[in-house]
């Protein structure tokens, strides 16, 4: 049985210990929702504070130039590839994940449509974020063309779903409800075989897991910057795009930022060379500086460092789980398997909503997705073995008293 003194023994030993101090957490607060929205660097603030009273208030307009606004989404993109396993010039920041998704998925048919015409069947996974279905089905409407989604589930495997008439798979390399990874490499590999392009959402993985896009071969990938790489509620999206395939058309969302030459205000479309045709409208300045600040942050740290913390801390969790709560109906849906596991833990209970807002009451924070699932966050760069501990220490005592069976718990709020 594991104590408390094993667990700040471990904190002793961490490599990462010191990064918790770059991060403001509230008093009282064990925050395991960092899958969902990370917390603010310390630095943000004093950023966004000379964004909006220096390059706004005093440089104006000029600071599209003097302040660099104009080049902010590559030069954060060139950041984020070092995370990605891309290089420069591959990635840029901008925009929402849902509308590069849009973006990436029409550029693939794009592809498709040029070289293999008759692949009209665009795969995904059943238990995939749901915006990623919403957006498939969106363009299959615009399309018109005969297209349709499959969708990979229990009784439809992967293989099973990729035949001839496949042009695009669309997977998240993490699950966002059970915390599931794929092999990138390996499921690229298999789709390509099948003639299939494939774009990866990288929601839960950016920061969360190493990447190397380029060594797995893939096609496109996007992805927020809003969890672990703690950018800032609704921060901008990114958008990856492999350098084979980004000149070789541009895609539908032809914003002016996007143009080569945007301010000749020319009367018809000249796409940019490379990734800046990504780009679509006028960035949030505001939003990419303080994206910047959780970039250099996760830039110091590891990657490998912090794979290795995520999956102690995940062990942790589910060891201590299963040890203190093993008598209440707590089912774990994460793989136990290190190889098949992202940086978060998912349990089921029946009255799942109503434990997570008991544990919210008393300052553990994760969330809860339907249907029945706890969802807790483990995000290493501010987590300690000792804040697992405490945290299933609270879960315990609320399942054990019951007391998350109160009327204020069972009433749901917009956002759960």
């Amino acid at each position: 049985m594991l104590t408390r003194a094993d667990c700040l023994a471990a904190d002793a030993r961490d490599p990462l210990a010191s990064f918790k101090q770059q991060f403001i957490i509230p008093d009282g607060v064990l925050y395991l929702d960092g899958n969902s929205l990370g917390v603010q660097p310390k630095t943000a603030a004093a950023r966004c504070s000379e964004v909006v009273s220096q390059e706004w208030g005093i440089g104006l307009i000029r600071s599209w130039n003097t302040a660099g606004w104009f080049e902010m989404p590559g030069r954060l993109g060139n950041k984020l590839a070092k995370l990605l396993g891309a290089n420069d010039d591959e990635v840029v920041v901008t925009d929402t994940t849902s509308l590069n998704l849009f973006k990436s998925l029409a550029a693939a048919i794009r592809i498709q449509q040029q070289e293999a015409p008759q692949r009209r069947v665009i795969v995904s996974e059943r238990d995939n974020f749901p915006t990623d279905l919403y957006m498939i089905e969106g363009m299959i409407d615009l399309l018109q063309q005969g297209y349709e989604l499959r969708l990979t589930d229990d009784t439809l495997s992967l293989e099973q779903a990729l035949d001839s008439d496949v042009a695009v798979l669309l997977l998240s390399h993490v699950n966002y409800r059970t915390g599931a990874m794929y092999d990138m490499a390996a499921t690229t590999a298999l789709a390509h075989r099948h003639g299939a392009l494939v774009i990866w959402d990288l929601a839960h993985a950016a920061g969360a897991v190493p990447l190397d896009l380029n060594a797995a071969e893939a096609d496109f990938a996007v992805g927020c910057t809003y969890k672990y790489l703690n950018g800032g509620p609704g921060a901008p999206a990114f958008i990856w795009v492999a350098p084979r395939h980004q000149d070789r058309f541009w895609q539908p969302l032809s914003g002016w930022w996007g143009h080569n030459r945007p301010f000749d205000m020319a009367d018809n479309y000249q796409p940019a060379h490379g990734i800046r045709r990504f780009l679509c409208g006028t960035q949030p300045v505001t939003s990419l500086a303080m994206v910047e600040c959780g970039l250099d942050v996760a830039l110091q740290a590891d990657m490998h460092a912090v794979r290795a913390k995520s999956l102690a801390l995940t062990d942790l969790f589910i060891q201590l789980v299963n040890e203190r709560c093993g008598q209440h109906p707590l089912t774990l849906i994460t793989p136990l398997e290190h190889a098949r596991r992202g940086s978060h833990v998912s349990f089921r209970h029946p009255q799942g909503f109503a434990v997570m807002q008991a544990l919210i009451a008393r300052g553990v924070i994760g969330d809860y997705r339907e249907p029945e699932v706890l969802r807790f966050g483990i995000t290493p760069l501010y987590l300690s073995h000792a804040d697992i501990w405490e945290a299933v220490e609270v879960l315990r005592d609320i399942l054990d008293s019951g007391s998350w069976d109160r009327p204020e718990f069972h009433q749901r709020a917009s956002v759960t």
